[in-house]
């Protein structure tokens, strides 16, 4: 064989371990390496105890949710298409309450620390500050799964309703 088919042969073969040691590292990344980005709202569905199937936020919702590396995390969502507020100047503090309520009813935001139980697939949020004040200072436990660019959440709520949530990259 000539030396620069040879030599040839033999930067192909590195390019190809090099590819296949890329692939595997990237297959490797733990639970926590994984989550870590931005991610977007696919779906969100409540499921009661009888198996049934419902949007939690309207069949087209929208939302993101973002983890950092250091451990923080941010996650808004709600439904898509949500009538206007009336008020015209400061519509914060201007809207009826009522009105108000209704908006903030079709929507969740929340923000925190987060961690991951890897041997059981668990994200952990500690949530600091949330749109519902009552979730705040609680512990959100959800088991989850990475594939493919997609992350899904289940969480089994304290009344025996599951969240199942869809997010993409």
């Amino acid at each position: 064989m000539k030396k620069h088919n040879l030599l040839h042969i033999s930067i192909a073969t590195l390019f190809g371990f090099a590819a296949l040691s890329t692939n595997s590292a990237a297959q490797q990344q733990n639970l926590k390496e994984q989550l870590v980005g931005a991610w977007t709202l696919v779906s969100s569905d409540l499921i009661d105890k009888d198996g049934t199937k419902a949007p939690d936020f309207g069949t087209n919702p929208k939302g993101i949710m973002i983890f950092d590396a250091t451990g923080k995390y941010a996650q808004i969502l709600g439904q898509a298409n949500r009538p206007k507020l009336k008020a015209s100047e400061n519509l914060r503090r201007d809207t009826p309450a009522t009105e108000y309520g209704e908006a903030a009813r079709g929507y969740a935001a929340a923000f925190g620390t987060w961690s991951v139980h890897e041997a059981d697939k668990t994200l952990i949020r500690r949530i600091e500050g949330a749109l519902i004040p009552n979730a705040e200072g609680r512990e959100a436990k959800a088991t989850v799964s990475v594939a493919s660019g997609e992350m899904k959440l289940s969480v089994t709520t304290s009344n025996g309703q599951k969240v199942e949530q869809v997010w993409k990259r």
